[in-house]
């Protein structure tokens, strides 16, 4: 199982915790992507399956304190973000100038 956080545009948005199989996983965040957009999870599959899938992700939710790391971060109407996550990757997010937003520490 892998833990995908929710992001929501609304302002009473809690960032829920939900476990997804690692088939349901694969389905939402396709390669080694980590950063999804709602709409784009859906422009590129089928509706009635991914349905399907967030319907168990939903009867899934981990409280924050028994979470064992985020796999995954699914944004739902925040597409201003997009413009920080061009890979969908979250280590390689980006500043609106285009330099990396975390920089690497050097030992």
């Amino acid at each position: 199982m892998k833990n995908i956080q929710v992001i929501d545009g609304a302002s009473n948005c809690v960032y829920d915790i939900f476990a997804a199989t690692d088939e349901q996983f694969a389905l939402i965040f396709p390669g080694e992507t980590d950063i999804a957009f709602i709409d784009e999870v859906y422009e590129r599959g089928n509706d009635a399956q991914l349905d399907a899938v967030f319907s168990e992700i939903w009867k899934r939710p981990i409280a924050k304190k028994d979470a064992n790391g985020i796999h995954g971060i699914i944004f739902y109407r925040l597409d201003c973000k997009k413009q920080y996550y061009p890979s969908r990757k979250d280590e390689s997010a980006i500043n609106p100038d285009g330099t990396l937003l975390r920089v690497e520490k050097k030992s």
